[in-house]
């Protein structure tokens, strides 16, 4: 689900299959969702009444609704509009998503991280006073988010009051599309311009599209000509995206740049040993370094093998040693290998090039479109086991022949063309980071 929007819609095509248009009408033309928090749907309506009769008929298929989508328990909260005043009142002032985890000091620091954590510490304390951005990049898995969240944590709990706006890039998008629809531009622009502190992750999402950047360009002059603080995260640096507008490529390069590799040894070794205390799991110094010797891309796959040694221990009442850590990173590793379906790719492509997965899959020739489609058949083809003839199927049962030609085109284009080959690492990137 891309927004509470989006939830709620699907919500409400629920009741709509149990109920009938009038008393769809009568209980639920003026409801309308405030919030989503944790594992709690907010609701507002008009009178005690009306709040009485969604709980009490309706309450059931709606939890059910949000179990269904989310595969977990889901509370419901209906208040009328007296009671938002004081609903109001008790939210936190700021998009920042509740991440207790995400602490300075639960963050565990090497030399491969190093700089990037003590540039994040410098803008905690002093936001819009140095290093303005701060632009954190790095593979996946690697703690950027971690360092994100807990400069906004840092910051909030010294000034509750504070401000804070979070977002990732392809959420800025989806926003921004949604507001041009409704014809709600003004309320997209208080609510991202007029904080005091800016989050962006996965900035990366917005390269390659033209109305994206224009608004985010104007909304981070905004936050910045105010003196407000702006941290960014990506898996690259600004250089590297080939699509990225030149006026934000070098914004993002205007303030300080770190960072995160992939940790070391001695670094991955304390990381496992903070995750497996952090949900009592005791392991032997020859299991630890067992883990950190053959886990080594990135701490999103040690956390994997913590929860996986968690749940033999608790599930299966399995003593952890060298034997369950075995086959524990190797259920990792091989959870961890994702291969993308041929729908992703034509879909991230359409995302990448501003055009539509039904012009990709059919017959329009512009340049524009006829390049993406060559290169969703290639992509499709490098990433995936489907046969040139499946691959057609997907194209408005395109030939072989057209297929394979396709292909070798871009093929050729790469070993040529800068531009082509780093199109191709961008949209492969953006489509393993999505699925992270």
């Amino acid at each position: 689900m891309d927004s509470l929007h989006d939830i709620w819609k699907s919500v409400m095509a629920e009741l709509e299959g149990v109920l009938t248009p009038t008393a769809i009408n009568t209980w639920f033309a003026d409801c309308e969702p405030v919030a989503l928090e944790e594992r709690r749907l907010v609701l507002q309506t008009t009178s005690d009444f009306k709040r009485n009769i969604i709980l009490q008929r309706f309450g059931d298929t709606i939890r059910k609704a949000l179990s269904d989508l989310f595969s977990c328990d889901f509370d419901l909260l209906v208040l009328t509009a007296e009671e938002m005043e004081d609903y109001r009142q008790d939210e936190p002032n700021d998009d920042l998503p509740e991440a207790a985890a995400y602490t300075f000091d639960r963050f565990i620091v090497g030399q491969s991280n190093k700089f990037a954590h003590a540039a994040a510490i410098a803008v905690s304390e002093n936001p819009g006073k140095i290093y303005n951005p701060l632009f954190i990049y790095g593979n996946s898995g690697l703690g950027k988010t971690h360092l994100l969240l807990a400069i906004g944590q840092s910051i909030r709990e010294k000034n509750p009051s504070v401000k804070i706006g979070y977002v990732k890039g392809d959420e800025f998008t989806n926003d921004l599309v949604t507001s041009l629809q409704n014809g709600t531009m003004e309320e997209f622009r208080r609510r991202y311009r007029n904080v005091d502190l800016f989050l962006v992750d996965d900035i990366q999402f917005i390269a390659g599209k033209e109305r994206t950047q224009e608004e985010f360009f104007h909304t981070f002059n905004k936050i910045y000509e105010n003196g407000h603080q702006i941290v960014i995260t990506s898996d690259r640096p600004p250089m590297e995206m080939v699509k990225l507008e030149d006026r934000l490529r070098t914004r993002f390069e205007g303030g300080l740049m770190a960072d995160i590799q992939p940790p070391d040894l001695e670094t991955r070794i304390a990381i496992i040993r903070n995750k497996s205390a952090g949900v009592g799991l005791l392991l032997s110094d020859e299991t630890v370094e067992y883990i950190a010797a053959n886990i080594t891309a990135n701490i999103r796959q040690i956390e994997g093998v913590v929860h996986r040694l968690t749940a033999y221990r608790d599930m299966q009442d399995d003593t952890v040693n060298i034997s369950s850590v075995k086959r524990a990173i190797k259920d990792v590793i091989r959870m961890g290998v994702y291969i993308p379906t041929p729908e992703a790719i034509i879909a991230e492509t359409g995302r990448y090039y501003g055009i539509s997965e039904e012009d990709i899959r059919g017959q329009r020739r512009s340049k524009n479109t006829a390049m993406a489609r060559q290169i969703a058949m290639y992509l499709i083809r490098s990433l995936t086991n489907l046969s040139l003839v499946d691959i057609g199927e997907q194209f408005e049962s395109r030939n072989h022949s057209t297929v394979l030609s396709s292909i070798r085109k871009v093929e050729d284009l790469i070993k040529t063309d800068p531009d082509t080959a780093a199109t191709i690492r961008d949209i492969t990137s953006n489509l393993n980071a999505r699925n992270q």
